[in-house]
């Protein structure tokens, strides 16, 4: 009943078209309904173009795949409902702005990414807010109906041996590493001289001469931020830096302009743009002293005479032989990892090797992936310079600990990456015959000009 009532509003509201203008004077028109949810044309050209900028894969005809994977995922959104799935809007915010930055630097400006959507950012920004909403809502509906997914080695020892040798995927060349950094000292007067940069735009915004997003966006080197004018978008105290935060929920005036603030990024001005609840919104300004080219000659000479103490068998410290460990835990300036002897962690959420120390060569700062290129286990590089994930340029030496040439893929030196394969495919299985059931119990009706297809899922067309 709700499902009809709604159909003849929408049919009273364009009697005799079937179709709406929708924006930009596209003419919009309804190509699946399943259940209550329909699908239009302008949703999937939207999916498609999202896709696209995702490099995400196709598969066959985008007007066959699209569709379907919309009905899909207007299923798993209703099962969401069913099981009263939540998400934090937190994260929802974090994914945003990381989101946004990406495609951004991907379109190259602000201007090409609204052309290339046909839509201003404003629109854009909530049209992505949706979407990763409701992907959070699929994940949650998706994990509850598959529930824990464990195998025996014996279970994956099967499938493995069951995957055709030239389907086995290639496992590219990856290294496990250490590293132990030096921060070249940052002189006084560069210090002064970037705080007084930032007082005067202080003065400048007070007085009415500037405005706060416009001189972020010309010189905040805080470049996520800097094209959407300093903008941060909505965050808790636990998305921002402690000192950070401690300044920034202090203010109340969006008028005013905070005191310089010193972090591990720079030095930074806030402006409050808006509080809900335990929830701001912040304006800022990053600023970050420069490196003396001497200073950072130093730091190399620092590590340099690490690096040959490390070398001496001889050398000991404590009266035990001072190794790679031993420096990286009480020498490196990387606090990230000197308490754990120096190993390097992959976090890179869109990497299979995410949460162990192994990376492939493109997973690495440009600098490191230069200098370990051609390294073997057990080598410790030369002083280099990097740029960390602070965005500072720092003096660093790295030892390779493993190296695994590329290969196709085995049981003996990736079974994490077969488990998980294994795994995968028993949470698709699942995924499968769950929704082949939804499928004959939900109403689904299909333009017949949108039914020419060979879909994944049987019961689509009655």
């Amino acid at each position: 009943m709700k499902f009809i009532l709604k159909v003849l509003l929408f049919l009273c509201a364009f009697v005799g078209t079937g179709r709406v203008v929708a924006q930009n004077n596209v003419v919009d028109e309804i190509v699946w309904v399943v259940g209550d949810e329909a699908i239009l044309k302008s949703d999937v050209e939207n999916y498609r173009k999202q896709m696209l900028m995702d490099r995400q894969r196709i598969e066959g005809d985008p007007y066959c795949f699209i569709p379907e994977q919309l009905a899909v995922n207007k299923l798993f959104l209703d099962q969401a409902k069913i099981d009263s799935i939540e998400v934090q809007e937190s994260n929802v915010n974090r994914m945003l702005e990381y989101y946004v930055s990406e495609y951004t630097a991907s379109a190259g400006s602000v201007e090409k990414l609204e052309e290339y959507y046909g839509k201003k950012l404003k629109e854009i920004r909530s049209d992505l807010r949706t979407q990763i909403r409701e992907d959070q809502l699929i994940n949650g509906a998706r994990d509850k109906i598959t529930g824990t997914v464990t195998l025996a080695p014996s279970e994956i020892r099967k499938f493995y041996n069951g995957i055709p040798q030239d389907s086995l995927p290639f496992i590219p060349t990856t290294l496990e590493l250490q590293i132990i950094t030096a921060e070249p000292k940052i002189p006084l007067a560069e210090i002064d001289a970037v705080k007084a940069r930032l007082r005067q735009y202080t003065d400048e915004i007070t007085s009415g001469k500037s405005q706060f997003s416009t001189l972020a966006l010309l010189h905040s080197e805080d470049q996520g931020s800097a094209l959407k004018g300093g903008e941060l978008g909505f965050r808790t105290r636990v998305g921002l830096l402690p000192e950070f935060a401690n300044v920034a929920f202090a203010l109340t005036d969006p008028a005013k302009v905070s005191n310089i603030v010193e972090s591990e990024y720079g030095y930074h001005i806030i402006q409050l743009i808006e509080r809900r609840g335990d929830m701001a919104n912040f304006r800022h300004i990053l600023l970050k002293p420069k490196v003396m080219p001497e200073e950072l000659d130093k730091a190399k000479h620092h590590l340099d005479t690490i690096r040959e103490k490390i070398l001496d068998k001889d050398f000991l410290f404590e009266g035990k032989e001072f190794t790679f460990d031993i420096a990286a835990t009480f020498l490196s300036a990387d606090k990230d990892t000197r308490n754990n002897k120096g190993i390097m962690a992959n976090q890179s959420d869109r990497s299979r090797n995410s949460g162990t120390a192994r990376f492939n060569l493109d997973e690495l700062e440009g600098n490191i992936a230069k200098v370990v290129g051609e390294m073997k286990a057990g080598e410790i590089s030369q002083p280099f310079t990097m740029i960390n994930d602070k965005g500072k340029e720092v003096a660093a030496i790295v030892k390779v600990t493993n190296r695994i040439e590329g290969h196709k893929a085995n049981l003996s030196t990736d079974y994490q990456i077969v488990k998980m394969m294994a795994e995968n495919q028993k949470r698709q299985r699942i995924l499968d015959e769950w929704l082949q059931k939804k499928i004959k119990t939900t109403y689904v009706r299909i333009d017949p000009e949108w039914k020419g297809c060979d879909f994944k899922y049987k019961g689509w067309v009655k």
